[in-house]
């Protein structure tokens, strides 16, 4: 289908030279983002395949969230275009926002309701009756060791029950693309584990998981896909393995991005007993002189 795009800024790639792949579960081309001064994304070009469990991955203001608010509807971009399906992001946002499932941060719920009211809420927003959306938030509440907690105010949860519950109101609805903002941040072992089994089942019934990610590890043990972003644009894509090229996926990581760099010295850090043993005599010389 045709897409329909914002006006090309000054500088920026006309998205008219490009057309997204119908076939893939997101498709983009030409992302443009400027912040007054400030580039966030350049051009970015990437397509999700369907079924994928796809990594995205990048330094800190390299582009990622902001990437992921301009395919998902949130924040309409300089230049560029996008497709979800073969759904046009912002001439059929609609219908885009419906097939998505975009998990909210803390700081975007009401935290006055409790963890059944907010998937009520959830629900009944994308269109549900209040006993579908009651049955399916009990569902959601079990899946993520929730239940007790059902009738608590969502203020009153720990960090990691937040991010449970933020998880579960962008699952409600049944999309069929789930897009993952640091979904395992602040969530213990135990509960990570079970949210991992809950989106390799989603993905095994050809579900779309997209999970932005600075854990390295966790990126290369559970994605099949990965993304590098830096400075807004791609430069690595594909599968795992290939991104790897053979080696750890972190190291490569560190090799495609830059910035690393060697340990600075700093002379009084010193974790063995010449550091101890120079700070007490620093200690005593400070004493002394100023007991004369």
């Amino acid at each position: 289908m045709s897409a329909v795009s914002p006006r090309p800024a000054p500088g920026a790639p006309d998205p008219r030279l490009f057309a997204t792949d119908p076939h893939m579960a997101v498709s983009m081309r030409g992302l443009f983002k400027r912040f007054d001064d400030k580039v966030a994304v350049d051009g970015l070009s990437l397509d999700i395949p369907v079924g994928s469990f796809y990594g995205l991955v990048g330094p800190n203001g390299a582009g990622k969230t902001t990437t992921i608010n301009m395919f998902t509807g949130m924040l309409v971009p300089d230049a560029g275009t996008a497709s979800i399906l073969d759904h046009d992001v912002w001439a059929d946002t609609a219908h885009a926002k419906r097939l998505i499932g975009l998990m909210p941060q803390p700081d975007q719920i009401f935290t006055t309701l409790t963890g059944m009211q907010l998937l009520v809420y959830a629900g009944m927003l994308r269109g549900m009756g209040r006993a579908e959306a009651s049955r399916r938030g009990a569902d959601l509440l079990a899946a993520f060791d929730l239940t007790e907690s059902a009738n608590v105010m969502v203020r009153d949860y720990s960090a990691g029950m937040t991010k449970k519950i933020c998880l579960a109101t962008a699952m409600i609805h049944s999309p069929r693309i789930l897009v993952l903002d640091e979904p395992f941040e602040a969530v213990d072992p135990i509960s990570s584990a079970n949210i991992k089994d809950i989106l390799v089942e989603y993905v095994a019934t050809g579900g779309t998981v997209i999970i932005s990610s600075h854990v390295m590890a966790l990126v290369e043990r559970m994605c099949t896909h990965v993304a590098v972003i830096n400075r807004g644009r791609v430069v690595a894509a594909g599968t795992v393995d290939a991104v790897a090229a053979g080696e750890d996926l972190e190291e490569r990581f560190l090799q495609l991005v830059g910035g690393r760099h060697g340990a600075a010295h700093i002379a009084w850090l010193d974790g063995g007993e010449n550091g101890e043993s120079a700070d007490a005599d620093a200690v005593v010389a400070a004493t002394e002189g100023g007991a004369r």
